[in-house]
């Protein structure tokens, strides 16, 4: 547990639970998109059906872009990416400590983008034209040609409004590619610096 838990725990109760006055949703979206943020992949794989059996088949690979990803901690090394509360993907870390995370670049603008649509295919048929290779920690997909790539394991899951907020211990970080520039995303659209 973290020494922060309770006061973050605190201090998110002790906020109202409405919206402060004369903030509408539309206002708030409004002045947030002004804030340029990274994008990266979020992903995890399900537990296998049967823990128990080596044979059981795997769990399904789950994917989700996400801009609310951040360094929380050096000592530790720990991390914080803000989730949907109740999405597939707050689900699966809820019971699946192990995820990870791919730094995309400017060039994988479609990858955020197909991992972003709402009503969605399946996540196996997502991530059938990626290449990617498994993250030898967490065993979830690490995007190929990705700026870096993260493996955690979750720490701690603080409620936040409607996200949850999932802190995670760093086990692994790589820079497989030092080509291209970050994806960004600002008032509403991906951008690239430049």
């Amino acid at each position: 547990m973290l020494n922060t838990s309770h006061a973050l725990s605190s201090a998110l109760a002790a906020a109202s639970p409405g919206h402060a006055e004369g903030v509408t949703d539309d206002e708030f979206r409004a002045a947030m998109s002004r804030l340029a943020a990274g994008v990266v992949l979020v992903t995890a794989q399900e537990p296998p059906l049967d823990p128990e059996d080596p044979l059981a088949p795997r769990g399904e690979d789950v994917g989700m872009t996400a801009t609310a990803f951040l360094s929380v901690s050096l000592d530790p090394p720990l991390a914080l990416v803000s989730l949907r509360e109740g999405s597939r993907m707050d689900d699966l870390l809820a019971e699946q400590p192990l995820w990870a995370v791919s730094v995309l670049t400017e060039s994988q603008r479609h990858i955020a983008g197909r991992f972003a649509m709402k009503g969605r295919i399946s996540d196996r048929l997502l991530f059938e034209d990626i290449p990617y290779v498994r993250g030898e920690v967490s065993g979830a997909p690490l995007v190929g040609g990705a700026l870096a790539t993260l493996e955690l394991r979750t720490e701690q899951r603080v409620p936040a409004g409607d996200h949850t907020l999932v802190v995670g211990r760093v086990l692994s970080a790589r820079l497989p590619s030092a080509e291209g520039g970050p994806l960004l995303y600002f008032r509403g659209r991906y951008r690239h610096l430049g």
